[in-house]
């Protein structure tokens, strides 16, 4: 957030890149939340589109709008602000790493009789991951990240998971739109 208050640029095409945004990641959400009895790889589709559009809005409103999102997380008790610190953190870890060194199958676990409620499905717990690549700061980041992941992900339902990012991102996201 500190990089990212010294190289801040005023926010692109005012309320239209946030509203069209906040819209695919709603759209996304829903889509996820509704699921039923769909086969693996588009339920992975799908969990990883939403990991995408959270982080991105997530991203674009610290960037764009630090002081409305600070404020925002400010309103929250710090055991509410620290969950939501902790699920985006946790969800970049996961944006970080899905795709590139683990496959979906690694984060994502179809839970029992309600394996066709793509909702239920839960993160599954994840050895630490190996960093040697990264420089010293980058692995104390992604670190970081690892270990938000593990716990506030690890072993809940990803639906739980984006319902409770997307609700903090469309109270931010509405603050700002109000304001501007």
């Amino acid at each position: 957030m500190a990089w990212n208050r010294l190289h801040a640029s005023s926010s692109p095409a005012e309320g239209g890149a946030l509203d069209w945004t906040i819209t695919a990641m709603r759209d996304t959400i829903d889509r996820l939340l509704r699921a039923r009895g769909w086969d693996r790889p588009h339920a992975f589709a799908v969990i990883s589109e939403a990991v995408w559009w959270v982080t991105m809005v997530d991203a674009t409103l610290v960037r764009y709008h630090p002081d409305t999102y600070d404020g925002v997380l400010a309103s929250h008790d710090a055991t509410g602000r620290r969950e939501i610190e902790g699920t985006f953190g946790g969800l970049r870890f996961v944006r970080n790493q899905m795709g590139y060194y683990l496959d979906h199958a690694d984060f994502i676990q179809p839970v029992g009789p309600r394996a066709g409620v793509i909702a239920a499905w839960t993160w599954r717990s994840l050895p630490e991951p190996g960093l040697d690549s990264l420089p010293a700061r980058g692995q104390e980041w992604e670190m970081t990240r690892y270990r938000e992941y593990q716990a506030w992900l690890a072993g809940g339902p990803v639906g739980e998971t984006f319902s409770r990012a997307a609700a903090f991102l469309r109270l931010a996201s509405d603050t700002c739109l109000t304001r501007g």
